[in-house]
């Protein structure tokens, strides 16, 4: 007499099994890094981590939820003006005015969403870039944030930011310096929460309903799936954690104006660029886009405007030769995915009693 053993639906790889471990270990040198780094690396760091955050985010809207906006400043923009709001109009240390930050981005998000999914396609685009322009302008209006000049976080305020001083002591190092520390800290775990989180999401049942909207709204909609709260889901989301990460940015630049914060250029133009040539759709993407992206930065920022020529004409160049992106290049040729999401069935062999 036989009997087969139960299948097992498995989303793991070898692949998948040695980034765990080799992710652990370098969050862990990443964690230790300000003991041995100088300030510049740190910052260096902290603009990767931040950036890194945005492009998962927009990725998590576009890649998955198939939004294309391009008004996601809009929420950057908010969360650094409500954390900025917390501390300058009630009093707050900027670190807990962070969280406001997010909380003001997703409540923008609810009248952004209700009025912007009326719009498809790159009416939808152009929707959301235009109440981002709007908020621009409601906040250039608010004297008590700067209006249109801006404003900064008061000294007393960043000198006294909870854990900078414990750092300044314990690392030897100034104030300035460990306040850069404890942002650096902030977006790293930021980082590892955003990538653990969207993983974890992705390989949920709910995952696989927003994949479902994303590839054929009608066809999920035909197996029970409801696409308009997928995708009210994953805007409001994609906007409370592009409103913390820019409370975070702007608690470290501690300086903010409207045109600023609110730049289309900065946070969705460079974002896009990232998710784009790294491979939208993709965990590992964003992750290569923000790598090449800081390397070309750091090359060509000293030529001006041909900064941004450069960087359109690369844009150009791997959309035409891998319109998947670097990643999914590098995926077609050896079949490697470091953060597998695809389901796949193991096991049901045949066994003798």
């Amino acid at each position: 007499m036989t009997r087969s053993s139960p299948y097992e639906v498995t989303t793991r790889t070898r692949a998948s099994r040695i980034t765990a471990v080799a992710a652990v270990a370098l969050l862990a040198l990443l964690v230790v890094l300000p003991l041995f780094a100088g300030r510049g690396l740190i910052q260096d760091m902290f603009f990767i981590l931040t950036m890194l955050v945005l492009a998962q985010f927009w990725n998590l809207l576009a890649g998955y939820g198939g939004l294309v906006s391009i008004g996601q400043q809009a929420f950057v923009g908010m969360g650094a003006y409500a954390m900025f709001g917390g501390v300058i109009l009630a009093g707050m240390d900027p670190i807990p005015a962070i969280l406001l930050g997010g909380i003001a981005a997703l409540i923008v998000a609810i009248p952004t969403a209700f009025f912007a999914f009326r719009l498809q396609g790159p009416y939808f685009a152009i929707g959301t870039w235009v109440i981002a322009e709007v908020m621009r302008l409601v906040m250039a209006q608010a004297k008590a944030l700067g209006g249109g000049t801006g404003t900064s976080l008061p000294r007393t305020a960043t000198r006294e930011m909870w854990a900078t001083e414990w750092i300044a002591g314990a690392l030897d190092v100034r104030n300035s310096a460990a306040r850069d520390i404890l942002t650096y800290w902030l977006a790293l775990a930021l980082a590892a929460a955003t990538i653990a989180a969207i993983y974890a999401l992705l390989r949920s049942k709910r995952g696989l309903a927003l994949s479902a909207v994303r590839d054929n709204p009608e066809a999920a909609k035909s197996v029970g799936v409801d696409a308009g709260r997928m995708k009210w889901f994953v805007f409001l989301t994609s906007a409370f954690g592009t409103g913390l990460a820019g409370a975070l940015i702007y608690v470290q630049k501690a300086r903010i104006s409207p045109d600023a914060a609110f730049s289309v250029t900065d946070w969705t133009a460079y974002v896009l660029f990232i998710v784009i040539i790294g491979g939208i759709g993709t965990i590992e993407g964003p992750i290569i886009g923000v790598i090449v992206f800081f390397l070309l930065q750091s090359l060509l920022a000293d030529y001006g405007s041909w900064y941004l020529f450069t960087l359109g004409i690369i844009g150009i160049v791997v959309m035409l030769v891998a319109p998947r992106g670097i990643w999914g290049l590098i995926t077609e040729r050896t079949g490697i995915q470091l953060f597998p999401v695809r389901r796949r069935l193991s096991g049901g062999s045949l066994k003798e009693d």
